[in-house]
């Protein structure tokens, strides 16, 4: 009697040992959860927006962004991009940053994209002085000017500006997206206020050309004004003030006479 008492102790022991260790093998071999990685929200454009665009509420909206990688000079709030303008062309869903906008309060349009101490300067243009179409916004440009000086007949070609900067031609601030040449009759480039002077100038007494220049050349290039003569290799006539200049350097000066007594001798010398 006490052997099957012990028996059967002994067995639902057993049993109970078993089911406790099942419950904790499957209690501490259950695979946790990995929590969410923590978001940080942004503002995107809704939709694309083409430079120049005055920003509204509605263009904008809040799109998830993984905390652990920030986005330097992004807005996590729409309110403090609503009346600002758009300097670069902005894909919809792409996080709009700082340095692709104009600075609040600066206004709208073409004076955006004007830095301080410069000026905007439209020049007027054809076919064949815009290269071809060719002049597109953001390349650079040399200016050069052809005239008649008052004292000479012979006409003259001289670079005013080097290394200009176009903003615009015609009323279009950004190049065609497909690099397509585009038309214009007033061309807008990007001058200090003492370039512009020279510029103007330049334009009120002859003919403006415009010479494309590769995007990465900066160098500023010195050389002397053409004339006519050095392309035909026919000396024009000089006007009668270079012509009495000439005459009096080769006109020679009369020497001095020194005479030298020396005794009943007479030495002269000339000067």
């Amino acid at each position: 009697m006490i052997t099957r008492r012990l028996t059967s102790a002994f067995i639902i022991a057993l049993l109970v040992s078993g089911v406790f260790t099942f419950w904790l093998s499957q209690r501490f071999t259950k695979p946790k959860t990995a929590p969410p990685p923590a978001k940080s929200q942004y503002v995107t454009a809704a939709a694309n927006m083409e430079a120049g665009q005055v920003i509204k509420l509605e263009n904008l909206h809040l799109v998830d962004w993984p905390a652990s990688m920030p986005l330097q000079g992004a807005f996590t709030a729409p309110q403090p991009l609503v009346g600002r303008v758009v300097l670069y062309p902005l894909a919809a869903n792409e996080p709009i940053l700082e340095r692709q906008l104009s600075t609040p309060g600066s206004g709208n349009g073409m004076t955006v994209k004007i830095p301080d101490g410069m000026r905007a300067l439209a020049l007027r243009t054809d076919e064949v002085m815009g290269v071809a179409g060719f002049l597109l916004p953001g390349t650079h440009v040399d200016v050069l000017v052809t005239l008649h000086p008052a004292n000479s007949p012979d006409p003259v070609t001289a670079t005013v500006l080097q290394d200009a900067q176009i903003l615009a031609t015609g009323q279009k601030t950004e190049p065609d997206p497909e690099g397509k040449p585009t038309t214009a009759t007033v061309v807008t480039i990007l001058v200090n206020p003492q370039d512009a002077e020279r510029v103007v100038l330049a334009s009120t007494q002859g003919s403006i050309h415009f010479v494309l220049r590769n995007g990465s050349d900066r160098e500023q290039v010195k050389g002397p004004p053409v004339l006519l003569s050095q392309l035909s290799g026919v000396t024009l006539p000089l006007p009668a003030a270079a012509k009495a200049i000439q005459k009096a350097e080769r006109t020679a000066t009369k020497p001095y006479t020194v005479e030298t007594f020396m005794g009943p001798t007479v030495k002269t010398e000339n000067f």
